[in-house]
């Protein structure tokens, strides 16, 4: 059980990251460019129900004393969000919102980097050769990696972290009852690492395996979790994973379905099966589907156009419970979390 000034400590560091993050809003505003710009409609298409800005700072406020409940209950310590000291964040800062003039460029068609042409591109699969959220050089680059987290905390007005951190408590449940000294965790489309950094604060002594095909945001990800043991980082598609059979004991997937065409989802699910061990988790953490929160289906509507996610309307309409049955694994629990839904799956085989 956490202390009480744990709990003070975690209230005061998620309060100043909410503040934090809005604040890039509120400038990245002043010089003329919206984090989250409404595109226009497509003529004739229904304007679907959205929340007001005020209820998703009151739906933040929920997820946050969810995580905080999660803290005070001893399921993760106080965590450390990988944000670094102050001069490490107005570093990123700086960054940020030198690429907002840019990105508002990029959106209205000016300056776009052919990403199959990129150093690196070569023998990538076509559907990853896109510039994901207008990235300059989508995913393949360095610049997008240094940029991806703070983009990512400001649309979610500082509560990313707080969403990914959902995945730790089916994952801690599962591995009390494991030696964890003995046990591999797999973490498919782990980026710059963040969602690792995270489970490593809550199970320190398991072996970490991250899976990307970004070679730059994997360079990332090194950065964020150091020299640590027992951290793997392979450079490879979810659908192919270099891994053999039933040699996992638990998988996630963090905001990475929704970037997949459907055929590559269910790859990816099949791949998932393939690695776990016979009853193991897998913990999906990504956007809520169309129907999950009625009165917030507006919301998701336009985001896939502004923010250039090719895959995402299709993700909406997806039935991932089926997509993960095909593969052999049941879904065993499911809830949201602000604008993302977790869903556990084990492994039937």
């Amino acid at each position: 059980m956490a202390s009480m000034l744990d709990i003070g400590r975690y209230a005061t560091a998620q309060a100043t990251r909410v503040v934090w993050y809005l604040g890039h809003r509120a400038l990245a505003r002043r010089i003329g460019h919206e984090v989250a710009p409404r595109p226009p409609r497509p003529p004739g298409a229904p304007r679907r129900p959205a929340p007001s800005f005020n209820e998703l700072l009151v739906d933040v406020a929920a997820l946050f004393r969810r995580d905080g409940d999660n803290v005070a209950a001893g399921l993760y310590p106080v965590p450390d969000d990988g944000d670094g000291g102050w001069p490490d964040r107005m570093r990123r800062l700086r960054v940020f919102l030198a690429d907002v003039g840019p990105a508002r460029a990029r959106r209205a068609g000016a300056g776009r980097t052919d990403v199959a042409a990129l150093p690196g591109a070569g023998g990538l699969p076509d559907y990853y050769l896109h510039d994901f959220h207008f990235q300059d050089g989508g995913y393949l680059t360095e610049a997008s990696a240094r940029l991806y987290d703070t983009q990512v905390e400001t649309l979610f007005l500082g509560a990313a972290n707080a969403m990914r951190r959902q995945a730790l408590v089916p994952l801690v449940r599962h591995f009390a009852h494991v030696d964890q000294r003995r046990a591999r965790l797999l973490d498919i489309g782990c980026g710059t690492g963040r969602f690792l950094h995270l489970a490593r604060q809550a199970l320190p002594a398991i072996e970490a395996v991250g899976v990307d095909l970004s070679g730059a945001y994997l360079g990332e990800a090194a950065r964020l979790l150091g020299p640590r043991r027992g951290v793997q980082l392979i450079e490879a598609p979810g659908e192919a994973l270099p891994l053999g059979d039933r040699s996992i004991d638990a998988a996630t997937a963090i905001f990475v379905f929704h970037e997949l065409p459907a055929e590559i989802r269910r790859l990816v699910a099949a791949e998932a099966a393939r690695v776990l061990k016979p009853g193991a988790p897998f913990v999906l953490v990504d956007s809520l589907q169309t129907g999950d929160r009625p009165d917030w289906d507006g919301i998701l509507d336009g985001f896939g156009r502004s923010f250039n996610e090719p895959y995402y309307r299709s993700y909406l309409e997806d039935d991932l419970e089926e997509c993960f049955a095909d593969a052999g694994l049941a879904l065993t629990a499911s809830w949201q979390a602000f604008l993302a839904k977790v869903m556990v799956f084990a492994n039937r085989y």
